[in-house]
C-alpha cells in the first residue's frame, strides 16, 4: 500500500476488504486468505509472488523472504548449519530424490 501511495482506507475500499481485516494482517504479520490475494494483486499491479515475498537489496543483488511452514523452516535451518560438503551432498542427494519421481 505504502509503495503505492495508498492510505488503508483507500486500499480497503479498492479492494472491498475491510479496514479491520487489514489491521489484522499488519498487526499479526499473517498473510491474507487465498480468496483475497487476487483482488489484492489487482488493486496493488503486482503477483501473488510479489504479494508474499519480501524483496530487498543488497549490494546490487536481491534476496527474498518467503513465508515458509514449519517443516520448510527445519529443513532451512538444518542445510544453513552443516559443512560445506554436507550441503553438497544434501543438494545431491535432493537432486538424486527428484530424478527417482
Amino acid at each position: 500500500m505504502d509503495k503505492n501511495g495508498l492510505s488503508q482506507k483507500e486500499f480497503s475500499e479498492q479492494t472491498g476488504i475491510s479496514q479491520s481485516t487489514i489491521s489484522d494482517w499488519k498487526r499479526k504479520k499473517t498473510n491474507p486468505s487465498a480468496d483475497k490475494i487476487l483482488k489484492i494483486c489487482e488493486v496493488l499491479h503486482i503477483t501473488p509472488n510479489e504479494l508474499l515475498a519480501e524483496g530487498t537489496v543488497h549490494d546490487g543483488r536481491t534476496d527474498y523472504v518467503f513465508a515458509l511452514n514449519r517443516d520448510e523452516e527445519v529443513v532451512l535451518e538444518s542445510f544453513r548449519s552443516l559443512e560445506s560438503r554436507q550441503k553438497e551432498r544434501l543438494l545431491g542427494y535432493m537432486t538424486a530424490l527428484k530424478e527417482n519421481k
